[in-house]
């Protein structure tokens, strides 16, 4: 399994990076299967760097915020016009309503929306689907809209993606034991912050450390908050690996 950052910004496209967007990759049939866990304002350009927009096998959508899925719209243009010929129809696991949302966050007004580009696929609380190498659990996290934590795991490996969240306990046992659990923190310790709505470092890192996972990836921080206050916030509540993750940034398991 692979992972590589194509965007981590919090909540809008920072100077250095798209919003959220993680490409997982693992071998398949002989071939490299690429899903995508999130595609966030600005991302869609930012991944052409990392694979060719044909071989994305499948998406899946942690939330309907502009910074975790917008840039769907832009893979469907892709999608139906390529001059090579339209795309085979991928999966894209997401809240319920997705389909409909996008088509009129985009324009369509044809019935079919998106859907022969896009095989919408809602998600289930505790529910695991099988896309390719990967299982695929989610669960309902806090969030103002419906809101899902993601773990995607081979027959060695896992990963976890908290999506966006306020503080849950059913991070950690989504993430018990995974090698990588990629977690936001878009808040600060010293900050009087909104409820229900994202995590701290030190919040971040108490999920780690109950979870007992492998290593600790933080994301999901705001251009506009200080990276160094998150990372000490972080350390008061975790002692393990760990990366303050950037666009770009790569991690190989096995």
């Amino acid at each position: 399994m692979k992972l590589t950052v194509i965007g981590c910004a919090g909540s809008f496209p920072g100077p250095d990076s798209p919003a959220s967007c993680y490409l997982v990759e693992a071998p398949f049939e002989g071939r490299t299967y690429r899903l995508l866990l999130d595609l966030g304002s600005g991302a869609l350009g930012h991944l052409q760097r990392f694979c060719d927009l044909r071989d994305v096998d499948a998406v899946a959508l942690s939330h309907l915020h502009a910074d975790h899925c917008f840039d769907l719209s832009g893979l469907y243009v892709v999608s139906k016009y390529h001059p090579a010929g339209a795309l085979d129809r991928i999966p894209v696991l997401a809240p319920a309503g997705t389909g409909d949302f996008l088509a009129r966050a985009y324009g369509i007004v044809e019935p079919v929306g998106m859907t022969e580009q896009f095989d919408f696929r809602a998600w289930e609380d505790g529910g695991t689907v099988e896309l390719g190498p990967f299982s695929v659990t989610s669960v309902l996290v806090d969030h103002p809209v419906p809101a899902y934590a993601i773990r995607v795991a081979t027959e060695a490996h896992s990963l976890v993606y908290s999506g966006d969240t306020g503080p849950t306990d059913v991070l950690v046992d989504l993430a018990g034991g995974a090698d990588l659990f990629l977690c936001e923190a878009s808040f600060l310790e010293s900050a009087s912050n909104p409820p229900n709505l994202h995590l701290t470092g030190a919040e971040a890192g108490d999920y780690a450390t109950r979870a007992g996972v492998g290593r600790l990836l933080v994301t999901h921080i705001p251009a506009w908050t200080d990276r160094s206050e998150v990372e000490a916030d972080m350390k008061t509540t975790w002692d393990g690996p760990y990366e303050l993750v950037t666009a770009g940034f790569t991690c190989q398991l096995g």
